[in-house]
């Protein structure tokens, strides 16, 4: 018997939420069973079928009722496209894999790739490096921030960006983290006139969430630090109509495989400044005058500055290889196709989620928009559990843990319960997440390490109950819409006792 999570009519959503403890949501299901099937068009495998396709990505979910993720190979990443195989492979039997071995900078397959990642970009300077954390320590490494200065960054981003804060001998100083995952403006300006000796601020648009360029770039220029932006996850994502990374003076991207760009691993520092970019060139490994094999770099002789670079600054051999650049050239040809794809599945899925179609995760669950500037691209879904139904749910169950802990017990219960049904998810706030700011000892939040936990409450607060659920391309739209069924029955499992009064 097929199993399709229904779209509960009002009549049957009050029943739904009111029951203890979700004990009316099997009851509701099956009457609207019949509809639910209607409205889908085909109907979801049943965990207990005999026919449940068996294949590498699927498995035997904990439960036997109620929806079920049909896959559960979420990191499964994009891949090459046929063009950039057969070139790979050519290189290969070629050996011909290291960028300086071709006579002329349009022969290289780098220069080439540094050149389709520049147009698309709108960059005029465009370096290939071995990944995007080499990005983003030749972003400061090439404006030339100074060894032991600070440098402020989101407290909300990935481990890779306060360790190339440090890779550059730099002092790494947080900044609180707004509700839609964007940089706080306010704790901006109050974070930089208490530190008035601030070089730069790394600007990380974490998981492709753009906050308020502007007031963000004034902000720096009013204190004098320098802007650079981490647009590892913001590849495709312009601001009024303008690509990320144009607001500061360099900026880095990631061709990880979990970015819109894969190479399992690479990278690319962008910038406008003739310095910054042969800066970053030399240090990346254009000795002698290799940076003569660059398409998408000033003239050696536009600057006489430029002549002493390669016995001034070390190599630091963070280039890419050929064989890299041949996988990534065909697939920048493809982004835009791509994220229109991705942006489609996700308008469908977060519309749903805040719909009368999700009555229970429309109580539950936050999915904030992108700010009206911001063109996004949404290959992962992001979404907060509300402080309110949290706190409502301590307060009815009486449980006599310590507020934190009991929200806590309650965050990894919902987790728990989308697990069972085969979704998977990333909560920011674990122990053991590179997102997490309390997992960077090497970078503490608080320099005496005596007080981590209370040290940027904002952000704390907001990781330790937001989850990410990548998006992949490889799904079905219908595969992509169980995440969705999913999120909401486990909203009412965990939540309904008290969403009905919210």
């Amino acid at each position: 018997q097929a199993v399709v999570r229904p779209r509960l009519q009002r009549t049957a959503r009050r029943e739904m939420l009111t029951g203890s403890r979700f004990v009316c949501v099997l009851g509701a299901l099956s009457v609207a069973h019949g509809m639910g099937q209607a409205q889908r068009g085909q109907s979801r495998m049943s965990v207990t079928s005999p026919s449940r396709p068996k294949t590498a990505y699927t498995s035997t979910p904990a439960v036997t009722t109620g929806p079920c993720m049909r896959r559960t190979d979420e990191r499964i990443t994009c891949p090459v496209p046929e063009e950039g195989v057969e070139h790979a492979v050519r290189l290969m039997r070629e050996g011909r894999l290291f960028r300086y071995t071709y006579p002329s900078d349009e022969q290289s397959p780098v220069s080439v790739c540094e050149g389709a990642v520049a147009e698309y970009c709108g960059f005029k300077y465009c370096i290939a490096v071995n990944s995007g954390a080499s990005a983003l320590y030749l972003t400061l490494r090439g404006a030339g921030v100074p060894e032991g200065s600070k440098v402020l960054c989101n407290a909300f981003t990935f481990g890779a960006v306060p360790s190339a804060i440090v890779h550059a001998g730099c002092e790494v100083v947080y900044v609180e983290t707004r509700s839609d995952y964007t940089i706080d403006v306010d704790d901006l300006r109050r974070t930089l006139a208490e530190h008035p000796d601030a070089s730069a601020l790394m600007l990380s648009h974490m998981r492709g969430r753009v906050g308020e360029m502007d007031a963000i770039a004034a902000a720096c220029k009013e204190a004098g630090v320098t802007l650079l932006e981490d647009c590892a996850h913001s590849l495709g994502v312009r601001y009024n109509g303008q690509h990320t990374g144009h607001h500061g003076v360099a900026c880095g991207i990631s061709a990880q495989s979990f970015k819109m760009l894969n190479s399992g691993e690479g990278g690319f520092v962008l910038t406008d400044d003739p310095m910054i970019a042969m800066r970053a060139a030399v240090l990346a490994g254009a000795y002698e005058s290799n940076a003569q094999k660059h398409v998408r770099l000033p003239a050696p002789d536009s600057d006489p500055r430029f002549a002493a670079l390669p016995v001034e600054l070390p190599n630091l051999s963070l280039r890419m290889s050929a064989l890299s650049a041949a996988i990534l050239t065909p697939q920048v040809g493809t982004l835009d196709e791509r994220i229109a794809k991705y942006h489609a599945r996700y308008e469908k899925l977060a519309a749903a989620l805040t719909s009368p179609a999700c009555p229970a995760a429309r109580l539950a669950l936050e999915v904030p928009d992108d700010l009206p500037e911001v063109f996004p691209v949404h290959d992962e879904l992001l979404f907060t559990i509300r402080a309110d139904v949290l706190d409502a749910a301590v307060a009815a169950e009486e449980s006599g843990k310590s507020p934190e802990a009991a929200r806590a017990a309650l965050v990894a219960r919902f987790q728990a319960a989308c697990a069972e049904r085969d979704l998977l998810m990333n909560l920011f706030g674990s122990k053991t997440n590179a997102r997490n700011y309390v997992n960077w000892r090497f970078a503490p939040a608080d320099q005496t390490m005596a007080n981590i936990p209370d040290a940027l409450p904002q952000t704390r607060d907001l990781i330790t109950r937001s989850f990410g659920i990548r998006m992949p391309l490889q799904w079905s739209d219908e595969e992509i819409a169980e995440i969705g069924d999913v999120l909401d029955w486990c909203s009412a499992e965990v939540f309904g006792h008290v969403l009905a009064d919210m």
